[in-house]
């Protein structure tokens, strides 16, 4: 059974937003963005260091 503030929260807009207990409770990344994915999909990634030799 999900808990809200726990499990989820409903925004200003009245949606549903999981968060991250209830992502890493489920196991696994669904790839739909979502607000706050523990595994960073679609999250953009900082910009690697170029090592001179």
């Amino acid at each position: 059974m999900l808990q809200e503030n726990v499990d989820y929260y409903i925004n200003e807009q009245g949606l549903f937003v999981f968060t991250k207990e209830y992502h890493l409770k489920r196991g696994y990344c669904c790839k739909n963005k979502c607000l706050h994915c523990p595994w960073n999909y679609g999250k953009p990634r900082p910009p690697r260091e170029i090592k001179n030799k």
